[in-house]
């Protein structure tokens, strides 16, 4: 019998950010996972997200692309795990989990492409430049160990996801607020199962690839 909830994924994408927050939920899924330029091209899948991207999930009949809104609206879907912020708690929740999505992404892909925003044109991007970006997110995690609530949230899933591969990829500095935000989550049991299954895949995919 088919899963209320389908994930779709490949290990080396953000599809990671989806599969850590399906395991945070503890909700029974299927996963589907998709080639580049093929089956994530496919007229089937392009029907769930045109884009052509991953992740995407289906839930109940119910579609949502976007790391980002996946997170939240998952953590909605399983009040009883409290992913989600309570009412006092949302502005820091819905603010840290849209600065990963806008300005955080977009600053380190810039810089990634070797793309610089002149000083005087920084007024027009949303992230300003690389440097303030960083420092907005470093200044809050040196006096909070999650982004909201004092606890661990949804948010943490997104906002961490960012800070653990900018880590690991070198593109973003090795603060110490950084670092032991990163630990922190790390130690989480879906997380954990989560990369473990995503590590195993690319193992996989890797091995085809030689033997081909």
């Amino acid at each position: 019998m088919a899963a209320d909830l389908t994930l779709y994924t490949n290990p080396m994408s953000r599809g990671q950010i989806g599969r850590w927050m399906v395991h945070e939920t503890g909700l029974s899924h299927d996963v589907v996972l998709l080639d580049y330029g093929t089956t994530m091209k496919a007229s089937d899948y392009l029907a769930i997200n045109p884009m052509g991207k991953v992740p995407a999930i289906v839930h109940k009949g119910q579609v949502v692309t976007e790391a980002a809104a996946i997170c939240a609206y998952l953590a909605e879907v399983v009040p009883e795990r409290e992913l989600a912020p309570h009412l006092g708690e949302r502005g820091d929740y819905y603010r840290w989990m849209f600065f990963a999505a806008g300005p955080l992404e977009q600053a380190v892909i810039t810089r990634s492409l070797g793309f610089e925003v002149a000083a005087d044109k920084q007024a027009m991007v949303g992230f300003g430049s690389y440097d303030q970006t960083v420092a907005a997110l470093e200044g809050w995690l040196k006096t909070h160990d999650y982004v909201a609530a004092r606890r661990f949230t949804a948010a943490d899933v997104h906002v961490g996801s960012h800070v653990m591969w900018g880590l690991g990829f070198g593109t973003l500095p090795k603060l110490p607020a950084f670092e032991a935000y990163a630990a922190r989550l790390a130690g989480r049991p879906a997380a954990q199962s989560a990369k473990a299954a995503d590590d195993a895949l690319i193992a996989e995919m890797r091995g085809a690839a030689d033997a081909s």
